[in-house]
Formats: structure tokens, C-alpha cells, sequence
């Protein structure tokens, strides 16, 4: 097996946060990609917008491949959303829609998800099929906080 990779993401100040759902069959996809590959954290580029997704148990968050940051030494790219899965709402049917939090740490955040619903969806059609083929690659993500310096 070959030696994973190591990524490090920065979480910038949350902006906003909003209670809506997403539709099921991307909610359900997200579980089975990630119960299938055995990992903490499964990555799928979404190449039509350039954005790393990364899915772990409790959110989706959706990384900005074209923002580099560095604080204290460190490097990495920058969160500018994220999915996170609220368990506090049942679910009676695998057809419902999934309750989430749409966090917002980028101000066009909104505008950015509504393209995600139908681009992230082909972008987890993709992985599927070539993680069939080929199983799924071992990564290590570490998530740091980037608050907005005081002047």
C-alpha cells in the first residue's frame, strides 16, 4: 500500500449559518462513499468549480483549490462552506430530503452551494465508478482555524 497524503485546510471565521436541507439521494450518496472506502475522510474534486470536497461523519466541507493561506508557519487551502449533518432531525424514509447546516465562511457561500447541488452529485457519480475500480486512496486531513487577524 502506497503512503497517504496529508492535507491541511484552514477554517476561516463563520460568516452565517443556515438551516435547509439537500436532497436525499445526495445525503445518502454521501454516507455510502463513505462507509465503502474505510477511511475518516473520503475527497472528491469537483473540477467545474474548483473546489475540494471532503466528507467525514459529521459535515462535507468544500475547500476553494485556488486560495493558499499560510499562518504560523503552516500552509493550506481555505474552506469557503461547509455541510454539517444535523442528527438532532429524524429522518422517517431514506426519500426524505437530509436536514443539514449550510455554514458560510465566504461571502458568496450561497451562490456557491445552490451550483454544488447538481456539480457535487456528478463530481460522487465519478468517484464512484473509478473507486470501484480502483478502491479508494488514503488521505490525512488536518482542519486549523483562521481567524481574521486584529489590526
Amino acid at each position: 500500500m502506497s503512503e497517504s497524503l496529508s492535507e491541511i485546510f484552514f477554517r476561516p471565521d463563520e460568516i452565517a449559518c443556515e438551516r435547509l436541507t439537500i436532497p436525499s439521494s445526495l445525503y445518502n450518496q454521501c454516507r455510502l462513499m463513505l462507509s465503502r472506502c474505510q477511511y475518516e475522510h473520503v475527497f472528491i474534486p469537483v473540477r467545474t468549480l474548483q473546489i475540494q470536497a471532503v466528507i467525514d461523519e459529521d459535515e462535507v466541507i468544500f475547500v476553494d483549490n485556488q486560495a493558499y493561506a499560510v499562518r504560523d508557519g503552516e500552509g493550506g487551502k481555505l474552506i469557503r462552506l461547509a455541510w454539517k449533518f444535523r442528527r438532532d432531525q429524524e429522518r422517517d424514509s431514506l426519500t426524505e430530503p437530509a436536514p443539514i447546516d449550510l455554514i458560510y465562511y465566504d461571502d458568496n457561500a450561497r451562490d456557491l452551494h445552490t451550483r454544488l447541488i447538481g456539480d457535487f452529485k456528478k463530481a460522487l457519480d465519478i468517484m464512484e465508478a473509478r473507486f470501484r475500480e480502483n478502491g479508494c486512496e488514503a488521505r490525512v486531513m488536518r482542519v486549523l482555524p483562521f481567524p481574521k487577524q486584529e489590526p
